[in-house]
């Protein structure tokens, strides 16, 4: 039965995404479909090992890439936990009074019961909202990273919970792990020197599955909190991204495997589809209370809204958590299934809502202004440009070498935008002109101030898909110069030409022609003059 398993979830993925439509969600859709066949969780336990593998490999990429200065942010931490405590406020009574008005589900559920039910629906989740911060190429956005930064509290709650449910303390053997931090040197060492290869990603699985899923699991603590923790201490070296990237379809092709088993645990009765419908209709109101708190902390209502519908769904973790307290008998079996189900439903809301949510601001966006905290959130502030006379947007390598390029051969005003905070202050202390932003939010360009001596626009983000993004903003603002951008793939070099950017320069094709002009120059360099040759020639004579 294995071949049918993969032909119906990639046959699912593929109908789901001609319709506009996370594949997750037809992943979702194939594990219904492969129940119905009489197939069950308990059928493949390699898929329930994947699965797992999966929520661990995911954790690991999220600390990879986590600042963990982030979370000590106000909008993130008090944000979370308001979050957390302001649902759980509202849930309790309501999944109360659901339950006296007729949802038997609900009835014989003491307040105990009702607020771990609410603990469980409190969560937004994290696999939903990587994947679709990914997809957009907004996991670097500054609403991405305060979504992504909330949404790492809340798993830090849930891990909390799922270690404290186990009914006994860590081992003593827990506190070793303090000492983590110092064995960063000697880890950083061994990260320089496994290469580019498949040895990285070896260093990367042992570094997940032994170092952090492994030894935490054995001093009694949550493997996943291993994985974060672990992704966290690696996260500072100069190679962490290319791990990440090493790691993604390993990451990726595991996660299918999660969503396969949710479905797999088996259909719903029609009560309990009504029941998750029902706490479908919760959904909006997880969304204005996120509005609400991340505009209190002066946060832009744009950037608060992008986040807040990031978050509008129910979480894997809050399903992890149902799955525990139903085997620990603290809740009624069949919760695990209106939790999946409602999960599933709320998977479905949020994929067309995260599409919809840059036409909702623009069509409340004057109310939705009224909700802003002056001053601002010192990163959504206005953006001064000055008056350069060249703008690079996207200051990784290429972005630097072009701007180093520039200046050596123009000299005059130039300006580098880049949405990392840590590469901007490497830039500055470099003595470059830098300033932080991020080209593909909009918020971006309502905020910066106009140029009027700028001539050339260079497009070195690693994103197609913002870089065309940044183009339609330039010509919104009437921009008049020229744009060169940079591009990974030659099919995507066509939709920037007609877009209206002037020259394209294929990275790859690039840097073989810059190669080939170097040695050029050193062969001419090298190559003897007719005096040189003739000397030879006498002296033979």
């Amino acid at each position: 039965m294995e071949p049918a398993i993969l032909v119906i979830t990639l046959v699912c993925g593929l109908l789901v995404s001609r319709v506009g439509l996370p594949p997750l969600i037809g992943y979702l859709a194939a594990g219904f479909v492969l129940f119905m066949f009489g197939i069950e969780e308990d059928s493949l336990p390699l898929l329930r090992q994947l699965a797992d593998l999966g929520v661990t490999l995911l954790l690991f990429a999220i600390g990879l890439k986590l600042d963990i200065r982030s979370l000590f942010k106000a909008e993130v931490w008090a944000g979370a936990s308001l979050h957390l405590m302001g649902s759980m406020l509202f849930f309790v009574p309501v999944l109360k009074l659901l339950g006296l008005i007729g949802l038997s589900q609900l009835l014989p559920l003491d307040w105990g019961q009702l607020a771990l039910l609410a603990f469980a629906l409190s969560f937004s989740s994290t696999v939903f909202a990587v994947k679709v911060l990914e997809d957009k190429g907004d996991i670097q956005s500054l609403y991405g990273r305060v979504a992504i930064g909330i949404l790492i509290m809340q798993d830090i709650f849930a891990v909390a919970f799922l270690t404290i449910s186990k009914g006994e303390m860590p081992s003593i053997w827990a506190l070793a792990l303090l000492l983590l931090p110092l064995a960063r040197p000697l880890i950083y060492r061994a990260f320089d020197r496994v290469g580019h290869g498949e040895l990285l990603v070896l260093f990367g699985l042992v570094m997940v599955l032994v170092l952090g899923a492994w030894l935490f699991e054995a001093v009694g603590l949550k493997p996943d909190l291993g994985a974060l923790v672990v992704g966290l201490l690696l996260a500072g070296h100069r190679k962490a991204n290319e791990l990440a990237k090493s790691l993604f379809y390993f990451k990726e092709l595991f996660l299918v495997a999660f969503f396969l088993t949710i479905g797999l645990n088996g259909l719903p009765a029609w009560e309990d589809l009504t029941l998750a419908a029902v706490l479908l209709l919760f959904i909006p109101l997880k969304v204005a209370l996120f509005l609400l708190l991340l505009t209190r902390f002066r946060l832009r209502s744009r950037t608060s809204l992008l986040a807040s519908f990031n978050l509008a769904n129910y979480s894997e973790f809050g399903l992890i958590v149902a799955a525990v307290a139903a085997a620990k008998g603290w809740l009624p079996s069949q919760w695990l299934v209106i939790t999946a189900m409602a999960l599933s439903f709320s998977f479905l809301l949020a994929a067309p809502l995260n599409k919809l949510v840059g036409s909702v601001y623009q069509r409340h966006q004057t109310r939705l202004r009224r909700m802003e905290r002056h001053p601002l959130h010192p990163e959504d502030r206005q953006i001064p440009l000055g008056n350069p006379r060249f703008l690079i947007l996207g200051m990784g390598r290429i972005g630097s070498g072009a701007y180093d390029e520039l200046k050596h051969k123009f000299g005059g005003e130039i300006l580098g935008i880049e949405h990392k905070q840590e590469l901007v202050d490497k830039h500055r202390r470099l003595g470059r002109n830098v300033v932080q932003g991020d080209a593909t939010d909009s918020d971006f360009w309502e905020k910066v101030e106009r140029a009027p001596n700028l001539e050339l626009v260079l497009l070195a983000m690693p994103h197609h898909a913002g870089n065309l993004f940044a183009v339609k903003q330039l010509k919104k603002m009437d921009y008049q110069g020229k744009i060169s951008a940079i591009v990974q793939f030659g099919e995507d070099i066509q939709s920037l030409r007609d877009s209206g950017v002037h020259s394209v320069y294929n990275m790859y094709e690039a840097a073989g022609a810059g190669f080939v002009d170097h040695v050029s120059q050193e062969l001419l360099r090298r190559q003897p003059t007719a005096t040189e040759t003739a000397a030879p020639v006498a002296q033979a004579r």
